[in-house]
């Protein structure tokens, strides 16, 4: 059985439209099925679309968070819930073609991938700057931590159980999936596609929420930052010597006084902020294991039509 897990938030519009061409791609492929489809405490009319489709067709499962968890959160009550042997991630706007789903599942079923993931091999459409940006985090985040994440990597991807099993594995409240995705290992199949624009509805991702959601990504997989601060120390450590020994030397030689309070200011200025910015990323990393330490589940089911459903992880 394939499950396909369907992370929802305000696709009122885009949901219909999803399940009518996903059904169709899936009962040709002739698979048995589920559609995984969870509201993420969406504000619009999302949850009355799913309560209806999972009246008219038996293979949608629903699943109504009691708030807004984010889209990570989403995808790992999916994971939680999934019963398929083949699972698979996709987006509700069709920015993931369905139709690609019956060449995952032969490039799988061939026994020589454990994963079939999704990249976009183009950003039309998409805003010149955010896609600079997104290069640079991709090439960035491969070269500081140990996940492997393909440019234009897209959440899309199909997984048989066992890979499932090992995500599931890591608990982590601070979830960054494109990295637990590579971080687990596993052999993956990247399988290029063209950028598709979405059918209905509007982004939910702005550029700064997608900046938060880069810089989340790299704290959860590097410890990079935290040794920018140690060399940062060091290396200023290294001018004050320096300083010192100019200051110290210039006026036993030459009985000549430094000078001017502006340059004086500069300095403390500049160090002020060096140690403020290297307080800043401790502090991001200190913020992480807080929340981890409190053990608060990932999120909250208010509503499902699977009676053995987990509600709360």
């Amino acid at each position: 059985m394939i499950s396909i897990i369907v992370p929802c938030y305000n696709e009122q519009e885009a949901l219909p439209l999803f399940h009518k061409e996903v059904t169709r791609v899936l009962q040709e492929m002739g698979e048995s099925y589920e559609l995984l489809l969870v509201n993420d405490g969406s504000r619009d009319s999302t949850l009355d679309v799913m309560r209806t489709l999972a009246q008219e067709d038996g293979h949608v499962v629903y699943l109504s968070f009691s708030r807004n968890f984010g889209k990570e959160a989403a995808m790992y009550a999916g994971f939680c819930n999934a019963q398929g042997d083949y699972v698979a991630v996709m987006d509700a706007d069709l920015q993931d073609p369905p139709a690609l789903l019956p060449k995952m599942l032969e490039l799988l079923q061939t026994g020589e991938y454990d994963s079939v993931a999704t990249r976009r091999v183009s950003r039309a459409g998409e805003p010149p700057v955010r896609s600079w940006f997104a290069r640079r985090f991709y090439q960035l985040i491969n070269k500081i931590s140990d996940a492997d994440i393909v440019d234009g990597a897209r959440d899309f991807r199909l997984m048989r159980r066992s890979m499932v099993d090992a995500i599931l594995s890591m608990s982590e409240y601070n979830r960054f999936s494109k990295g637990i995705f590579g971080w687990v290992g596993f052999r993956t199949y990247w399988l290029p596609f063209e950028n598709v624009e979405r059918v209905a509805g509007q982004t939910k991702w702005n550029f700064w929420g997608l900046f938060k959601y880069a810089i989340d990504g790299i704290i959860d997989f590097s410890q990079a930052p935290l040794s920018v601060a140690s060399w940062f120390g060091i290396g200023m450590t290294f001018c004050s010597i320096l300083a010192i020994l100019f200051i110290v030397v210039r006026r036993l030689l030459f009985g000549d006084p430094v000078a001017g309070w502006a340059s004086t200011i500069c300095v403390i200025i500049l160090i002020g902020g060096l140690q403020l910015f290297c307080l800043g990323i401790i502090g991001q990393y200190i913020a992480k294991i807080y929340l981890e330490t409190k053990h608060r589940p990932h999120f909250i089911v208010a509503e499902s039509n699977r009676k053995d459903a987990a509600l709360i992880r």
